[in-house]
């Protein structure tokens, strides 16, 4: 269970570190050339990366922060725990004092994998409350979240142990609090408050002394994952929005996301983080406005573009895949169609339109046709009618095949190039069976 609970939710708004400086800067995230490299990302690291006198990064697939203090020093959220170990001897490297206290921005096991090699005896860990329950539901669904994490990421599955039950999750924080908690160490102020987002759990560090926000991954470099491919609970977008403005209002110098570099200048923040808040803010009001006028899911997945002045690129979150999870997570999965209403799927009749089509190489035809017109999504859908009937139809593997091939070609996302590898993957393996 171990290596299971490693992967449990490796959800993450990731961002593509440019190069490697000592020098903080203000950088926008690349796409990177697939999701092996997000896992990659600051293994060459030699030296904490100073952010200024007090606070230190190591950079990582979640990145690592340690506050030094005159009495002690404050871990902000232990990565990896792959990368954990990395992590412990770049930071250590700049202090050996003890740890008074790892805070922990949301439950996300990017954010807590390496609690166990930073927690000393006297260590205090903080959460928000909504902790306990997050990774209650992670540990819940292990065996679900097991294949999807590794696809998504492109790693191997872990095996997963018998189900934990509903409440089988090992709680390590010993603080957790409702809407904000401080402390203060060697003189310097920690306020910690609840800024629910990319988790329910989510929360912000404020150390007014450096004007520095830690804002876990409610920020990153790229739409958010309001919903991802992996699986996920309802992310509230109007969470997203009341958190920015929440970080907003602290007119912070310094913002410190866990995935890419830190933002330096309250004018380039504001900037940041306003067109941030105002593109999520744009996108979940025109799918309400949407489904309050009766359109239907995919018309709105469609229709719906950020304006030019709000477009943040989609590196890591989708605008469709963001409004679908917006719209099933206000209004579940019915779309007053009855024959969704029951336990058959449109597949149980797909065998059925094949032959009355002419038979598998009648579809496939039709699906090479599509597939040499550029239209390798319905390219898809024809070759899932066949393969449902026919799941080793060689002509229908090697055209999806292609098509999926196509797809990667014009990908320009991580998340959607991981489920398009791992779909290669799969369909190669069928071929050769």
């Amino acid at each position: 269970m171990k290596h299971s609970k490693h992967w449990l939710c490796v959800g993450l708004g990731f961002v593509l570190f440019i190069a490697a400086s000592e020098e903080v800067r203000s950088q926008q995230s690349q796409m990177p050339e697939n999701p092996i490299t997000l896992v990659r990302e600051g293994m060459n690291q030699k030296d904490a990366l100073k952010i200024n006198e007090a606070i230190f990064q190591a950079i990582g697939f979640g990145n690592t922060f340690m506050v030094t203090t005159s009495e002690g020093n404050v871990i902000i959220d232990t990565s990896l725990v792959s990368r954990a170990p990395q992590h412990l001897k770049l930071l250590k490297a700049v202090s050996q004092a003890p740890i008074k206290y790892i805070i922990l921005t949301h439950g996300h096991g990017d954010h807590t994998g390496g609690i166990a090699l930073w927690k000393e005896p006297d260590t205090k860990i903080i959460a928000q409350k909504n902790f306990a329950e997050f990774l209650h539901y992670q540990t819940r669904l292990a065996g679900f979240f097991a294949l999807r994490n590794a696809a998504q990421f492109s790693l191997p599955r872990p095996v997963v142990s018998d189900w934990a039950g509903n409440y089988g999750a090992k709680i390590l924080p010993n603080i957790l609090f409702d809407d904000k908690y401080e402390f203060t160490l060697g003189g310097v102020k920690f306020e910690i408050l609840s800024t629910p987002g990319e988790t329910p759990d989510h929360l912000t560090v404020w150390i007014p002394k450096y004007k520095a926000a830690f804002t876990g991954d409610n920020y990153y470099g790229s739409f958010p994952n309001i919903y991802t491919l992996r699986g996920t609970q309802p992310r509230w977008a109007l969470d997203y929005i009341n958190s920015l403005n929440k970080v907003l209002a602290l007119k912070p110098e310094l913002v410190i996301p866990s995935h890419g570099r830190a933002i330096v200048g309250n004018a380039e923040i504001t900037k940041r983080l306003t067109q941030y808040r105002d593109a999520i803010q744009y996108v979940h009001d025109e799918t309400v406005k949407g489904m309050n006028t009766g359109k239907d899911v995919f018309t709105l997945m469609n229709e719906i573009k950020l304006p030019k002045s709000l477009d943040i690129g989609e590196s890591y979150g989708k605008l469709s895949w963001s409004i679908r999870g917006i719209y099933d997570g206000y209004a579940g999965y019915f779309d007053l169609n009855p024959a969704t209403m029951y336990e058959k799927s449109a597949s149980s009749v797909y065998a059925d339109v094949v032959k009355l089509a002419g038979g598998a190489d009648a579809i496939t035809k039709l699906a090479q046709e599509k597939l040499a017109a550029g239209q390798a999504i319905e390219t898809l859908h024809l070759t899932d009618m066949v393969l449902t009937g026919e799941p080793t139809n060689r002509k229908a593997l090697e055209t999806r095949l292609k098509a999926l091939e196509l797809l990667v070609a014009k990908c320009s996302n991580t998340n959607e190039r991981g489920w398009l590898d791992y779909s290669i993957s799969e369909t190669k393996k069928r071929l050769i069976n």
